[in-house]
């Protein structure tokens, strides 16, 4: 920001008025009123659409209440005028540019190294990635998320985080490393970042302790990441699904969570876990033991098959 109305713009602003066609007009700092229009519809909008302030669950709800809240004010006539605002938008349309067929993207782009903890750098943070280090990743900061790309594809996506030196994990990125050292998965960071995230419940806490005392620490807990990593191709939400339904068959075992995410949900009520039964009221059954003397005296050549079966 120079004296008066000079500015450095930046390779972005640039491109981003560039690309929609307009000239930039600034005024002098802290001297709105020289572009009182600007500052008088921005006034009247304010008063009039966002007193009191709208309720909205996501921005693109926002976007959407605006956009309406704008088309709405093409029945107003602003004093002095005959015309609505819409019949007079009507008439300077044929004087105006086309829009561009293309959408700008206004996101922040940089080149960044992943090190040797799986994470980029953005500015101030450090973002987890699946890559694996020394890899060149392309990197996309928007306003409320960072997107990390790699080849052409997107490989990860974090909310932005606006605090500084903060590390934003994802578990999902380090469940091969853990298979490996399981000891580390119980107070890593990762999974602390999505206990507060919501990410990991009770849920999976009940069915990893469970693991545990069946199959002893390290076995227990390869057992619980390959179900996370089964999470990757069904959805973290349904594997939470398929635990909690494990659980209430009274069922602990990693194969049966794979087996109820591999089929289609039942459209009937939850299964419940079978009542106990007393052993002393199931009839006795007697049976004789299976025996393979016939099979030994195959072995043996001392008689034939036609034999054994007369």
């Amino acid at each position: 920001m120079l004296r008066g109305y000079r500015r450095e713009e930046t390779e972005r602003f640039i491109a981003f008025r560039s690309h929609w066609q307009y000239e930039a007009s600034f005024c002098t700092p802290g001297q709105g009123h020289e572009k009182g229009g600007v500052e008088g519809e921005v006034g009247y909008f304010r008063r009039n659409h966002l007193v009191p302030l709208p309720q909205v669950e996501t921005l693109e709800a926002l976007n959407c209440y605006l956009l309406d809240s704008c088309r709405a004010d093409w029945a107003r006539v602003i004093d002095a005028q005959t015309l609505t605002v819409g019949q007079r938008l009507r008439q300077e349309q044929p004087y105006l540019l086309p829009l561009q067929t293309e959408d700008f993207e206004i996101s922040e782009t940089q080149f960044c190294r992943v090190d040797g903890k799986g994470c980029v750098q953005v500015r101030t943070n450090w973002y987890s990635t699946p890559l694996s280090p020394s890899c060149q990743a392309h990197v996309r900061v928007w306003p409320t998320t960072v997107s990390v790309w790699y080849e052409g594809r997107e490989v990860a996506c974090h909310p932005r985080c606006y605090g500084r030196r903060q590390q934003v994990l994802n578990l999902e990125h380090y469940l091969e490393v853990l298979e490996r050292k399981p000891g580390a998965l119980a107070g890593s960071t990762p999974l602390a970042q999505w206990r507060a995230a919501g990410r990991w419940t009770a849920v999976h806490d009940r069915f990893w302790s469970r693991l545990l005392e069946r199959h002893g620490q390290p076995a227990g807990t390869r057992l619980m990441i390959e179900l996370l990593q089964q999470g990757r191709q069904w959805g973290y939400e349904r594997l939470t699904q398929a635990l909690d339904q494990a659980l209430a068959c009274g069922v602990h075992d990693a194969g049966a969570v794979r087996y109820l995410l591999s089929t289609p949900p039942l459209d009937g009520p939850a299964v419940m876990p079978l009542a106990a039964v007393e052993l002393a009221a199931l009839p006795v059954v007697t049976r004789p033991l299976p025996t393979v003397t016939g099979y030994d005296q195959l072995l043996t050549g001392s008689v034939t098959a036609g034999e054994i079966g007369r």
